[in-house]
């Protein structure tokens, strides 16, 4: 089996399982698993977000996606405890089916740390 045929296989069964534990009967899409996975990087629990706050949160769980693949580094908790992360390598130009097929690599990568 290819790799991205295992990736697309174990991104379908990942979002299988958060859609049915977040998503009120409704198959989530990426973005709502990227933002799920900053809320929980984030560790302030479920509540109400400001509209800015919500692209912070997407931006720290990108940073934490492509953290293994070297592009972003954890630096600190600020003193709200939110997490900052510095760039390590700019990442390269992808086509938008590439860039999906990075951020489910990554998604599945995140999971399976957490043996979810």
């Amino acid at each position: 089996m290819s790799r991205d045929k295992k990736i697309k296989i174990q991104w379908e069964e990942i979002r299988d399982k958060v859609s049915k534990k977040f998503g009120g009967g409704e198959t989530l899409d990426i973005d709502s698993i990227i933002y799920l996975i900053g809320v929980q990087e984030l560790g302030k629990g479920f509540q109400k977000f400001q509209k800015d706050e919500k692209v912070n949160i997407m931006h720290i769980a990108i940073c934490k996606l492509l953290e293994p693949f070297g592009y972003y580094e954890f630096e600190y908790f600020d003193k709200d405890g939110w997490p900052h992360y510095k760039i390590i390598d700019e990442l390269p130009f992808l086509k938008s089916g590439e860039q999906s097929v990075l951020m489910k690599e990554a998604i599945v990568m995140y999971f399976e740390e957490r043996s979810y």
